[in-house]
C-alpha cells in the first residue's frame, strides 16, 4: 500500500471503531499508532511517544480549559443559572413566547460562564423547562428552544471548543473570543426572531402571559448582578490586558466560587461534585487529545494533508465553493460525532487546506480567526442536526413525555436561521472580524 492508501484506510478504520462506540480517545489512538508503525515502524513509533505525550498535556496554556470548566461547574451547583433565567424572563416574559425568549437568553449568558453546551443545555432546563410546561407551552417549542438556546455554549466565550480551536491552530485566545461576540448575538437574535414567527405562525405553541411587575423586574435584577460583574471581572480583564486567559480563568472560578457560596446555594457536596465533574472531564479532554495528535501524526507521516491540500489548490475550484463544502462535511460529521472529536480529528488536516486558499484577501491570522468562527458555527448546527443532535438527546432525557420526533420539528425553524447566519460568515468576514481589528 501507498503512504496516501494507508493514511485513508487508518482514518477509516477510525471511523469505524467510532460507529462500534470505542470511546472516542481510543477509536483515534488505536489506528494512529498500527499507521505510525506501517509508516515507520516500531523504534520510531515509541520515540514519538516519550515526547509527544509529555509535549502535548504539559502545554501552559491547556490549563485554560479545566479552570474555565471549574468556573462552570460552580455556576451549576451555585444556582446561579436560575438567576439568569428569572431576569431574562422578567424582561422578556410580557412578550408572547417571552418565557422561550427568556430561556434562549439565559442559556447565552449562562453559557459566557460555562464555556460547555453540555452544561448549558442541562443547567437552564432544569430550571426553565418545568416553568415553560406550567404556564402550558407546547412540548415541541419548549423543547427545542432550549436544546438550541444550549448550543450557544459553542460559540460564547469562554467555550470549551472555542479554546481547543486556538490552541490547536496556534491563535491569539483573546482575538478568538472577541471574533466569536458578534456571530453569537446574530444567532441569539436569529433565535428569538424564530420564536416570534413560530408564536405567531401557531399560535398554541404558546400561551398569553401576563408581564413581570416593577417589583419582579427589581428584584430579578438585584439577584443576577454577581454573574454580571464576574463577566465584566473576567473578560474586560482579559480583553484590557490586565491578564492572559489563563490569569483571568483562575480569577473567574475564584469569583464564582464566592458569588456561589454567598448566594447560600453552593455545598461541600457541590463543591466536591464540581471538582469530581471537572477532573473527569477535563481527563477525556486529554485524552482525546492524546489520541487526536496520535492519527494526525500518522496522517502527517502519509502526507494525507499535504496531499489534499495539492490537490483543492490546483483543482481550479472557487475558494468559496470548497469553503461551503467543507461546512457541509462538517454538518454531516456533526451528525455522529461531537465537537471537540471533530475539531480534534479534522483541523490538522483541513486548516492547511484553508490557509493555502485566497478568501478576499484576508491575511493568515485573519483567515484562522474567521474558520474557527464557521467551524464553531456547524459545530452547533450539528448538536441540533437529524438524526443525532446531542442537545436534543439531552433534552429528551429531560423530557421524557415529548417525542424526540416533536423536538426535531421545533428545532426546524431555528436551523433556517443558523443556515441564514452560516451564509453570511462565509460571505461576509467581516463579521467576525470586525469587533477583533476594533479592540485589538
Amino acid at each position: 500500500m501507498s503512504s496516501l492508501q494507508i493514511g485513508l484506510t487508518l482514518f477509516g478504520a477510525m471511523l469505524v471503531l467510532m460507529a462500534l462506540r470505542v470511546p472516542i480517545a481510543i477509536a483515534m489512538f488505536v489506528p494512529g499508532a498500527v499507521g505510525y508503525v506501517a509508516l515507520a515502524g516500531w523504534l520510531p513509533l515509541l520515540a514519538h511517544l516519550k515526547g509527544a505525550v509529555y509535549g502535548r498535556v504539559s502545554v501552559y496554556d491547556l490549563s485554560v480549559i479545566p479552570l474555565f470548566m471549574l468556573m462552570g461547574a460552580f455556576a451549576v451547583h451555585g444556582g446561579l443559572s436560575k438567576a439568569l433565567f428569572d431576569f431574562a424572563n422578567a424582561l422578556l416574559g410580557r412578550f408572547k413566547g417571552g418565557m422561550a425568549m427568556a430561556g434562549v437568553l439565559a442559556c447565552a449568558a449562562f453559557g459566557s460562564i460555562s464555556g460547555s453546551t453540555v452544561a448549558t443545555t442541562a443547567t437552564i432546563a432544569q430550571v426553565a423547562y418545568p416553568e415553560m410546561r406550567r404556564i402550558h407551552y407546547s412540548g415541541r417549542l419548549a423543547t427545542a428552544s432550549l436544546a438550541v438556546g444550549g448550543t450557544m455554549g459553542v460559540l460564547l466565550p469562554p467555550s470549551v471548543t472555542l479554546l481547543v480551536y486556538a490552541i490547536l491552530t496556534e491563535q491569539n485566545i483573546t482575538k478568538m473570543f472577541l471574533a466569536a461576540y458578534v456571530p453569537a448575538l446574530l444567532a441569539a437574535i436569529g433565535y428569538v426572531i424564530a420564536i416570534a414567527v413560530t408564536v405567531r405562525w401557531k399560535p398554541e405553541h404558546a400561551p398569553e402571559v401576563q408581564p413581570a411587575t416593577g417589583a419582579q423586574v427589581v428584584q430579578a435584577t438585584l439577584r443576577v448582578w454577581p454573574i454580571l460583574g464576574i463577566f465584566l471581572a473576567v473578560f474586560g480583564g482579559i480583553y484590557g490586558g490586565v491578564f492572559t486567559p489563563t490569569e483571568g480563568a483562575a480569577i473567574g472560578t475564584v469569583l464564582t466560587f464566592v458569588a456561589a457560596v454567598a448566594g447560600g446555594q453552593l455545598r461541600r457536596a457541590g463543591v466536591l461534585e464540581a471538582i469530581r465533574s471537572t477532573a473527569s472531564t477535563s481527563g477525556m479532554i486529554f485524552l482525546i487529545f492524546i489520541g487526536a495528535d496520535m492519527i494526525n501524526a500518522a496522517l502527517a507521516l502519509s502526507q494525507l494533508p499535504n496531499q489534499l491540500a495539492d490537490i483543492v489548490a490546483h483543482a481550479q475550484i472557487p475558494p468559496v465553493a470548497v469553503m461551503a463544502a467543507i461546512m457541509v462535511f462538517y454538518v454531516i460529521l456533526g451528525c455522529v460525532m461531537d465537537e471537540m472529536s471533530m475539531i480534534l480529528l479534522t483541523v490538522p488536516v483541513i486548516f492547511p487546506v484553508i490557509m493555502g486558499l485566497d478568501f478576499f484577501g484576508l491575511g493568515p491570522t485573519d483567515k484562522a480567526l474567521w474558520f474557527g468562527i464557521l467551524i464553531l458555527t456547524v459545530c452547533a448546527i450539528g448538536m441540533i442536526f437529524p438524526p443525532v443532535g446531542l442537545n436534543v438527546y439531552i433534552m429528551n432525557g429531560l423530557a421524557k413525555n415529548v417525542p424526540m420526533t416533536e423536538t426535531y420539528k421545533g428545532v426546524v425553524p431555528f436551523l433556517v436561521t443558523d443556515f441564514l447566519r452560516l451564509a453570511l460568515l462565509i460571505a461576509f468576514p467581516g463579521i467576525a472580524l470586525w469587533l477583533v481589528h476594533r479592540l485589538t
